[in-house]
């Protein structure tokens, strides 16, 4: 009866997430994926060149830090155009919502608080579903923390094959984030290591033992045989006493509980292992140096998802904060010292950089949804089990799914009328202008970042598009184009100096921009086209 309801629950479970998952996804689409399906034709037409083709600067090196998606994404554009970049992205999203759910109910056995966790996960990272590479590293990494404990539950190879095989993945569909892999190990050999030293003076006292047994052996003198009998066993006397303080201890504790699992040190030689797997791509090693260049430049300081978090703006990650700190200060419930150090780790990193709120809400579910089900589990053992029942009850899917309706709704009414590109956002009109009107072999176009992307996607040479690490000196070698474009756009130089450097012949600006106004007025350049939000200029030549 019990694993009837279950399967019962999963069902109706799995498909209500996916129902909610695809109620959450935009329809309109970002900016970087107008570079990834171009990108991916490029490849799968001139392979991996390590050269930017899209921009007019010459000879910028390029790294394809996402090769395998972009080439991925074009040929689901290729058969289904933009609609089947926006149905592989409901895919994936679901998939994301499914894989969120089944690694919770197997690691905490409780299907319901999953679930609810499973929904309330897929509402936060709704800003982060897109049809960008993160979507496929997000199942990959809440799949890394289920590897990570059924290895260390169960010590089984496959999923330490699983441990393996999913680095080489990332390493080729978003080699960004391939260092963050690693530091999901983390907690986890750091509480092994506290463990062991917690009990260092019983290793001694082995140690001493082993010594003591070996020089037995070889003792001949009964009286020097029972003086090492008497050490020996007060040695493992002592032992025996640690061992039972040491256990007193841990069940005593008032908040961190350390388990000693020595199948930690099998999950060390994984983790060295797949520090290799960065070779396995084709991009000559840039797993390893990506992530540094990245921070020795500065487009981390303009890019609004690698700003440093400030809570106040985030009300819905500033009640999940609170939320766990309700449960740690408010009731007796324990947690492992591991995924306190990994919900301490993540938050530190979401303070750094904002973008890294969506892994503290995908990893801390985990960790939320153990410590709701270790309260419950002492205070309401049954009240769990039952309304599980009753949920599975046609009475229980008939309010189940109206509940669902309400929260689904609102989100599907929020994508009505809305088109795969936002002409507001995206220089629709003014690109089919340019490409009908301008000589592009002469044009050296100024543009800015967040459309760039859809320009080198009508084959329009761009200035820079949201490849940012492309138009810094730490991956191009030589030139700071991102430094220079955040300079002119800004107006915090005069713009005509870089433009005159850069040998600009025509520039698309949005209208409400601070450049716009001042070169609108400038009777050097001369407007070329105008619609409701973009306009085009020709720049005179300079006297």
């Amino acid at each position: 009866m019990e694993n009837k309801v279950k399967l019962k629950f999963n069902i109706m479970a799995v498909i209500l997430i996916a129902i909610f998952a695809i109620s959450v996804t935009p329809i309109t689409l970002q900016n970087d994926t107008f570079y990834t399906i171009k990108i991916g034709e490029y490849i799968l037409e001139n392979g991996i060149t390590m050269q930017d083709p899209f921009s007019w600067h010459e000879n910028l090196p390029y790294t394809f830090p996402h090769w395998a998606y972009d080439v991925a994404t074009y040929l689901v554009y290729n058969a289904g155009g933009y609609l089947g970049i926006y149905i592989a992205t409901c895919a994936l999203s679901a998939l994301l919502g499914i894989a969120v759910y089944f690694t919770n109910t197997k690691l905490t056995k409780n299907n319901l608080i999953s679930f609810v966790l499973t929904i309330g996960v897929i509402y936060l990272l709704k800003d982060y579903i897109a049809a960008r590479a993160q979507l496929v590293t997000f199942t990959l990494f809440i799949l890394t923390i289920f590897f990570i404990e059924k290895f260390l539950e169960t010590k089984k190879k496959r999923y330490a094959a699983g441990l393996i095989i999913i680095p080489i993945i990332i390493a080729n569909i978003h080699l960004a984030v391939w260092p963050f892999y690693f530091i999901l190990f983390m907690p986890y050999i750091a509480e092994y290591i506290i463990s062991n030293l917690l009990v260092v003076d019983i290793y001694f006292r082995n140690y001493k033992i082993k010594k003591l047994r070996k020089q037995l052996l070889k003792e001949t003198l009964v009286e020097k045989t029972e003086e090492l009998k008497s050490k020996i066993e007060s040695l493992e006397k002592n032992n025996e006493n640690s061992k039972n303080r040491r256990e007193k201890i841990d069940n005593n504790a008032y908040k961190l509980v350390v388990r000693k699992n020595d199948n930690v040190k099998w999950l060390i030689i994984i983790m060295m292992i797949c520090i290799f797997t960065g070779l396995l791509t084709p991009l000559h090693g840039t797993p390893y140096t990506y992530l540094i260049k990245t921070m020795e430049g500065n487009t981390t300081q303009f890019i609004n998802e690698h700003l440093p978090l400030t809570l106040i703006n985030d009300v819905p990650f500033m009640i999940v904060i609170i939320f766990f700190l309700a449960i740690l200060l408010f009731t007796d419930t324990k947690i492992k010292l591991c995924d306190f150090f990994m919900i301490a780790g993540l938050l530190l990193l979401s303070f750094k950089t904002r973008r890294q709120t969506s892994m503290y809400i995908l990893i801390g579910s985990v960790v939320l949804n153990r410590l709701i089900t270790t309260w419950f589990s002492k205070y309401d053992r049954n009240g769990v089990t039952q309304f599980t029942k009753l949920m599975v009850s046609w009475m229980g899917k008939i309010i189940t799914i109206m509940v669902m309706a309400i929260l689904t709704i609102p989100m599907i009414n929020s994508h009505i009328g809305n088109t795969f590109i936002d002409e507001a956002a995206y220089p629709t009109k003014a690109a089919e202008f340019i490409k009908e009107n301008i000589d592009m072999s002469q044009m050296r176009l100024y543009n800015e970042y967040n459309y760039g992307s859809y320009l080198l996607m009508q084959d329009i040479p761009v200035f820079i598009d949201s490849r940012a690490d492309l138009y810094t000196p730490e991956f191009n070698g030589t030139e700071d184009i991102f430094s220079d474009f955040i300079d002119t756009n800004n107006i915090g130089v005069y713009y005509e100096l870089k433009f005159e450097e850069y040998k600009i012949t025509h520039v698309i600006l949005q209208k409400n921009t601070k450049l716009n106004m001042f070169i609108s007025r400038d009777e050097k350049y001369k407007e070329l086209y105008s619609d409701s939000y973009f306009v085009i200029y020709e720049r005179g030549v300079q006297e």
